[in-house]
């Protein structure tokens, strides 16, 4: 899942993207309203996660312009100013919730699992045949069989099953998963995809992950063979 994050306190933007990303997520970060804007304009974000001082254009200007937009992807705001009125005129514009600064990263890893399970962004369930996968509790199942997964599988996983019966190529896979541009020296794809398989992908008759030679991969059903 993917999650941008529009901050201009580095240490504070470091912090954040540093816990995501061992969560699993994929980051990024702006430094300004007017980038924040452009990024959450041209990218699909599971949560946007926004400071209210901003250079450039504030946090609450650049919320009420993605709303403006329609933008679905749920807003967490992070406030130094602690003051009721500064709170409501960000939830009247149409942020989801707050936290307040400082805070704790597990408060902070609550409330953006609590926005995903709401259901405003995507479906509560991805699911293709009977592989399922639950964002919110990170829980993967091929028919009534729970699947342990890594956090970089986790993460490939659910980039399949957001884009079934579409090929992936490689460089489209690293992008999404690793958050990095394609390197054709490394294998890395092919490596995780293969432990992917070896979970979920056992009964070679009811194979889901399917490879497109020079090109990359592909989540759909079992036809005949090829």
């Amino acid at each position: 899942m993917r999650i941008l994050v529009v901050e201009d306190e580095k240490k504070v933007a470091r912090f954040i993207r540093k816990g995501l990303e061992q969560e699993g997520y994929i980051v990024d970060v702006a430094e300004d309203g007017i980038r924040g804007e452009e990024l959450a304009e041209n990218h699909d974000y599971d949560c946007i996660i926004v400071d209210i001082m901003l250079p450039r254009k504030d946090g609450l200007e650049l919320i009420k312009t993605l709303k403006e937009k329609h933008i679905p992807s749920p807003i967490l705001i992070l406030t130094a100013r602690d003051t009721v009125e500064d709170r409501v005129k960000g939830l009247d514009l149409g942020a989801d919730d707050y936290l307040v600064k400082p805070f704790a990263f597990e408060e902070l890893l609550a409330r953006v699992r609590a926005l995903m399970r709401r259901g405003k962004y995507g479906p509560p369930e991805l699911k293709f045949e009977d592989l399922s996968l639950d964002p919110s509790t990170r829980k993967a199942k091929r028919g009534d069989k729970e699947v342990e997964l890594t956090l970089k599988e986790y993460a490939l996983l659910e980039y399949l099953l957001r884009n079934p019966n579409r090929v992936l190529s490689r460089a489209m896979i690293s992008e999404h998963v690793w958050h990095q541009s394609f390197d054709t020296e490394t294998n890395v794809v092919d490596v995780y995809i293969n432990h992917l398989r070896s979970k979920i992908d056992n009964d070679p008759s009811r194979r889901l992950i399917h490879t497109v030679r020079g090109v990359g991969y592909v989540l759909k059903k079992e036809e005949e063979k090829e």
